[in-house]
């Protein structure tokens, strides 16, 4: 009964991951560091970490938009521009941002693959 129920989580958690991964590919498009540098000239960079993080290091030419303000900072983001997103990680907050915008009916919308940590173009650092 035990094994049971312990397959049965097993399952589940790995349903909601498949969900989950699946939400995220159709809301945006993650890309390798060439890919999203070549876009940053036409596109919008919006780093979605804290202001102590950006203020800390950021791509050169970001924008600071904590993922806690994206619902009220909408009006700064024009529809008809890619959005290129990016955190530390590629993690929960820069899903979530992504899942947001697309909803709001931003169609080209681009996530930094594996996020700051592992950028090798021009950041800003203090």
């Amino acid at each position: 009964m035990v094994t049971l129920v312990l397959w049965g989580l097993i399952v589940a958690m790995l349903a909601w991951m498949g969900y989950n991964y699946l939400r995220i590919r159709r809301a945006a498009k993650i890309v390798d560091n060439a890919e999203f540098e070549s876009l940053i000239r036409t596109g919008q960079l919006i780093d979605v970490r804290d202001p102590v993080d950006f203020h800390r290091k950021h791509i050169l030419g970001a924008r600071n938009i904590p993922s806690t303000q994206i619902k009220t900072s909408l009006a700064a983001l024009r529809k008809d521009k890619p959005v290129l997103l990016y955190e530390n990680q590629r993690a929960q907050r820069v899903t979530n941002a992504a899942l947001f915008l697309k909803k709001q009916g931003f169609s080209e919308i681009y996530i930094l693959s594996y996020g700051l940590d592992s950028w090798t173009g021009k950041v800003k650092s203090n």
